[in-house]
């Protein structure tokens, strides 16, 4: 379908007053937008990949009440972040955000921690990929899965989902807006096969709602809370859709709904699948204590070859999930690197003249992403004994990398507000009304709870991580960028009511022209 040109001129014109030329090819409509961070969040990554940890620690109530828990507080966090990107429809998205609402070292820091939150998320959704696929293939071919074959099979799927990116938007969108369906699709069949092909039969109703038990050491309430972590890390990427909103057709109103309705159909969908696959267990310790729980129960429900049907199809669904998130890593570090924030920023904000798409930014995402999962490899090697997962200790960093970055700017908003610096006038067409203040302490609250929650024992790994690449920017920022990082061109010497005067000024301009 084409776009009517005055479209893309009123996007253009919106993103001309922030200081921006319109570089990356505007294609992306509403579903495409959305697409993309419901491929990110991934249900059948996030809620799968980590089943195993919510059920060792919260046991089968883990389901019934962590994910509705955690999803409903996510919302709260996706609308404020759906209000932000209306007002403010830049790549830049969160740090631009920040830098606007406060000044750009808030905007320089915003940037780094959603790096670093970033690098978290793809490598933990291409591990979780591998976890699956390479325990799949070593049956077919009759070897033994490891920790090295599944950092090869790691590999892999990172330089796959990179050549993708770079050939260009249009496939990744298409493949995005397939992967939503497609989601929807292998939740329906394994719902189905689930509900009418069990062996034996399924636990009664109340068993997803089952407190108490857990297969840690930890007391229960205190184990609950770590199991969370479940749920926290499905719920991550949903940025994406302000990530692409340069790409994005009326993103003020479409890129917001693309946050805020992929959390809430994730929460839904999520929830139907988890609830099934929970009522299939035969023996939840054996389970918990199996090398992939998930794995386990769906064997054990579906029996063997069915089993590695719907197994297939999952690890599939995982495979476009880290297609997507390259997609949005890329564009952030596109983005800041414009800004100058980044080393060697005029390498990484170069846009590819035949595919239209930041190149080296996406390989730059890959090779960043390798290197976090590579590492802990090598701990690995060192020290075999670490009690820790490599999968928890990926997802627990992005998560806390994420969720800082999303906090930020919703605390900046809410002192630009108290200050008188944030008003009605300034939001977008998607905005909370007299609700803004009350979601977004709420919100707030919820990040700050589930930061700390996230580096406490058994993810204390995550913890001294983020510690440590905090230190890096401080370091970084004081020795150069304190001084030499000019800010988002959003930012210089902008405000909000700058930008509203700009925004007069290219309607004036644009209707003496007509």
């Amino acid at each position: 379908m084409s776009v009517p040109s005055n479209h893309h001129e009123k996007d253009k014109s919106d993103l001309n007053k922030f200081g921006y030329a319109q570089e990356l090819l505007r294609s992306m409509g509403g579903f495409s937008n959305f697409a993309i961070s419901f491929s990110i969040i991934s249900i059948l990554t996030g809620a799968v990949s980590l089943y195993g940890h919510g059920l060792t620690y919260g046991g089968s109530g883990m389901m019934g009440f962590g994910w509705p828990i955690v999803a409903l507080f996510v919302m709260f966090v996706a609308a404020v972040m759906a209000e932000l990107a209306s007002a403010i429809p830049t790549a830049g998205a969160l740090y631009h955000w920040a830098a606007i609402l406060k000044n750009k070292r808030w905007g320089w820091y915003t940037a780094w921690i959603n790096l670093i939150g970033q690098i978290g998320i793809v490598a933990g959704i291409d591990y979780s990929v591998a976890l699956f696929a390479d325990p799949l293939i070593a049956s077919v071919f009759g070897y033994e899965s490891s920790n090295t074959t599944v950092l090869i099979c790691f590999t892999i799927i990172l330089l796959t989902h990179g050549i993708l990116n770079h050939i260009g938007i249009r496939i990744v969108s298409r493949l995005n807006d397939f992967s939503a369906w497609y989601h929807i699709a292998v939740v329906a069949v394994l719902v189905v096969s689930l509900a009418f092909f069990t062996k034996g039969h399924l636990n009664p109703v109340t068993y997803l709602f089952k407190v108490g038990e857990t297969f840690s050491d930890k007391p229960y309430m205190f184990a609950f809370l770590i199991g969370l972590l479940q749920a926290q890390w499905t719920f991550t990427g949903f940025d994406a859709s302000a990530h692409t909103i340069e790409e994005t057709v009326n993103p003020r109103v479409r890129a917001p709904w693309g946050i805020f309705t992929s959390v809430a159909y994730s929460f839904v969908i999520g929830f139907i699948m988890l609830a099934f696959v929970t009522l299939s267990i035969k023996d939840a310790g054996a389970a918990a204590g199996s090398d992939n729980a998930f794995i386990y129960v769906i064997s054990q429900a579906l029996g063997g070859t069915f089993g590695s049907v719907i197994l297939w199809l999952v690890t599939a669904a995982m495979w476009f999930c880290g297609l997507a998130s390259i997609t949005s890593f890329s564009r952030m570090m596109y983005a800041f690197s414009r800004d100058k924030g980044m080393p060697l920023s005029h390498q990484w904000a170069q846009i590819s003249k035949k595919y239209r798409t930041p190149a080296k930014a996406i390989w730059l995402a890959i090779i960043l992403s390798f290197l976090l999962a590579f590492i802990d490899y090598i701990i690995k090697l060192v020290n075999p004994d670490a009690t820790y997962t490599t999968i928890a200790f990926l997802t627990a960093v992005s998560v806390v990398g994420l969720y800082v970055a999303y906090g930020i700017p919703i605390y900046l908003k809410l002192r630009a507000k108290a200050e008188g610096r944030f008003q009605k006038k300034h939001l977008g067409p998607w905005n909370l009304g007299k609700y803004s203040t009350f979601i977004s302490v709420v919100a707030l609250l919820w990040i700050i709870f589930i930061c700390i929650v996230m580096v406490i024992p058994p993810n204390q790994m995550a913890g001294y991580a983020v510690a440590g690449m905090l230190i890096l920017l401080i370091i970084m920022d004081l020795a150069y960028y304190k001084k030499h990082f000019p800010g988002p061109q959003a930012a210089l010497n902008t405000s909000m009511d700058e930008i509203l005067r700009r925004e007069k000024e290219l309607e004036t301009t644009s209707s003496s022209k007509s």
